[in-house]
């Protein structure tokens, strides 16, 4: 069969109770497929009553083309939405004087957004998709509007929650009038109907006897129960799963059900695939670390060749980073490797645009995988706004005002702390467009067509909405086989020969919003993890000391103390080559560090603490000197001595340092940090 002993054990086991946590990389598909011929073929099971579970139609797709490969056409391979409403359609006339199951929803969003916009005040600005998310949170852990809030805790949803409920409420009754069922339907319905009609669990038991469940860490509680209810007293059950890819907490996942499988299976065989057949050593080295940082003794063992050192780099300011992304793409394409092998992995939407511009002006090809930018609804509301523009707006005039509506039309404040994925996402996407039309504005600082108006009139809004048209179709032109553009969410499952992993500072991965909350931080660790097992041959990364934000203000930034964690722990700028040992056998990662900070000099890599006290000192005094006070209000000796002692990593960690007051966080914690950033 070509499978390595751990992948034999497991495809051997086709009765009772079986948990498989396969590592990235580590064939549990083939692992999955195998196991189903397997038992088939050796009469452990009636191919007629397998149900193969998957996480998308997508995997259910590719398991049927496996599972038809081994010469099994027939086998049903399905996500739990699909499988749930085909049960929910063959009762349904059952229990409705024989009408057919309502048709479903393709989407919450235009009845959840038409109910936003009736809101009052500010709220009536919050994302429809956050709104609809937090919907199937609570519909996924069998919630109700009536018992969200006395059971969810000190659950923050995007609006107040006695807003929620109602709105909640309002979308269910919509639901019901209009006679559909939604996506989380299929599931509570189906869920009910075998809770509530002993006859149809058992017709469904009849049919199904021997389950596989694949990307197990991702089942919610809602999914979990139909699970149960498949399998009555039955434990011809098999997970397959990894915690360490758990990524969508955010819509209800957890990896508790797989972490968890051998406490309620006393019984279950557990098989552990750890030897990765995609990324190379020293891409696994890199992997391993960051496990390892958070206390994991998890290890991905490589039967792949030795290849190119992975690269973490530090580059002046944003544009420098697009410069070497850029230089980076092209010398792997001068050095063989296609197009359409390299990835480009960010961590929101937002950051794609720039990205798409830098390869737009090099005459590289690209392919924007997921969602468009220019196609989100709030781009091309702020699209709709600058059409509406006064014709005599010019240069700077134009992007004022278009920010001025912006903020009066569509709630945009760069400064607020958005509550909900979606949220942050738009607030990003509103702030790009700014940051796009103060770019052109610079970059046409005269109108071509009438040089006799003075220079600083500038671009007008026709001319704008031209070039923000160009960069729309040079989106939508995108090359199937082009570089591939993506988040990190959407990145899972795929694989390229080369990734590359822009924008790894603090507020970025890990998102600002995850700063204080150690589960968030988890799972923003685990996105890096994600990214960076995608990559086969071919791993760099970066980070930007300065970058503009919104207004085109620019701000310093520090670099992701995930990459702290991969360079093994070293505070302060990152080391030089070989500064750090990795597994027997495997070099460290090669460190390239672009001009535009300070590099460790003193011995291991690390300044001293004398240097690091003088550092802090003198930014005193000039704080002091800029605030016009004495330099014992802003810091006395004893709290940057403890600053230096405990070199705190985060604004919660400044916290928790003797002396340091929320008065003087709010004021210096980001300096404080851009310091010790420094060292």
């Amino acid at each position: 069969m070509g499978l390595d002993p751990a992948q034999v054990e497991a495809v051997r086991i086709t009765r009772g109770p079986l948990v498989v946590h396969a590592g990235a990389g580590s064939g549990k598909t083939r692992v999955v497929s195998h196991r189903v011929a397997y038992a088939v073929a050796t009469g452990a099971v009636d191919p007629r009553r397998i149900l193969v579970v998957t996480f998308t139609d997508k995997a259910a797709g590719e398991m049927a083309g496996r599972l038809q490969e081994l010469g099994l056409p027939g086998i049903a391979a399905r996500t739990f939405h699909a499988a749930a409403l085909a049960q929910l359609r063959h009762f349904w006339p059952g229990h409705h004087d024989g009408k057919p199951a309502p048709a479903v929803l393709d989407s919450k969003i235009p009845i959840v957004g038409r109910l936003a916009r009736a809101l009052p005040g500010g709220y009536r600005f919050t994302t429809a998709k956050d709104l609809a998310d937090e919907i199937e949170w609570a519909k996924s852990r069998r919630l109700r509007p009536a018992t969200y809030a006395s059971e969810t805790g000190d659950r923050t949803p995007p609006i107040p929650v006695e807003l929620f409920v109602r709105l909640w409420a309002d979308y269910e009754r919509e639901k019901d009038r209009a006679g559909r069922l939604d996506f989380d339907d299929m599931l509570t319905r189906t869920v009910a109907l075998l809770e509530d009609d002993p006859a149809a669990a058992d017709t469904v038991r009849e049919r199904y006897g021997w389950f596989s469940v694949d990307e197990y860490q991702d089942t919610n509680p809602l999914q979990q129960r139909l699970l149960e209810l498949w399998l009555g007293d039955r434990d011809d059950l098999c997970v397959v799963g990894d915690e360490d890819q758990t990524i969508y907490t955010f819509a209800g996942a957890t990896s508790a059900f797989l972490t968890g499988f051998d406490a309620r299976f006393p019984a279950a065989r557990v098989v552990t695939l750890d030897r990765n057949y995609r990324s190379s050593p020293e891409i696994l080295a890199l992997a391993n670390r960051l496990l390892a940082a958070e206390g994991r003794r998890k290890r991905l063992a490589a039967t792949q060749p030795s290849g190119p050192k992975p690269t973490i780099r530090r580059c002046v300011d944003g544009e420098a980073e697009l410069a070497l992304l850029v230089a980076t793409i092209q010398r792997l394409i001068s050095g063989g490797t296609p197009r359409g092998e390299i990835a480009v992995l960010v961590r929101i939407n937002a950051q794609v645009p720039p990205l798409e511009a830098a390869l737009t002006k090099a005459g590289v090809a690209f392919r924007v995988r997921g969602q468009r930018f220019f196609e989100r609804r709030e781009v091309r509301e702020a699209l709709r706004i600058l059409r509406r523009l006064p014709a005599g707006a010019r240069g700077l005039d134009v992007a004022d005002a278009l920010e001025v509506r912006l903020r009066a039309d569509l709630g945009f404040d760069p400064d607020g702390d958005a509550v909900g994925a979606e949220a942050r996402e738009r607030t990003a996407s509103l702030a790009l467009v700014l940051e796009i039309a103060r770019e052109a504005v610079a970059r046409r600082p005269a109108i071509e067509a009438a040089p006799e108006v003075e220079a600083a009139a500038g671009l007008d809004a026709r001319a704008l909405l031209a070039d923000f048209e160009a960069r729309a179709a040079a989106e939508v032109e995108g090359s199937a086989d082009g570089v591939n553009l993506l988040t990190l969410h959407r990145a899972k499952g795929l694989e390229w020969d080369a990734v590359l992993l822009p924008g790894l500072e603090e507020g970025t991965l890990p998102i600002r919003q995850a700063a204080d909350d150690d589960e968030a931080l988890s799972e923003e660790r685990r996105l890096l993890y994600v990214g960076l097992t995608r990559a086969r041959r071919h791993l760099a990364l970066s980070w930007a000391e300065r970058r503009a934000g919104p207004g085109d203000r620019e701000a310093q930034r520090r670099p992701s103390r995930f990459l702290r964690a991969l360079e093994g722990g070293v505070a302060g700028a990152l080391p030089g080559p070989g500064a750090l040992p990795g597994p027997r056998g495997v070099r460290a990662p090669r460190v390239t560090v672009l001009p535009g900070a300070p590099v460790a000099s003193a011995a291991g890599g690390r300044p001293t603490d004398e240097a690091l006290m003088a550092d802090l000192r003198a930014w005193r005094s000039a704080r002091a000197r800029a605030d016009d006070v004495p330099a014992y209000v802003v810091a006395h000796d004893a709290l940057l001595a403890a600053i230096v002692e405990q070199r705190p990593g985060s604004i919660a960690a400044l916290r928790r340092v003797k002396g340091m007051g929320p008065a003087k966080l709010d004021r210096y914690g980001d300096e404080i940090l851009a310091i010790l950033a420094r060292h």
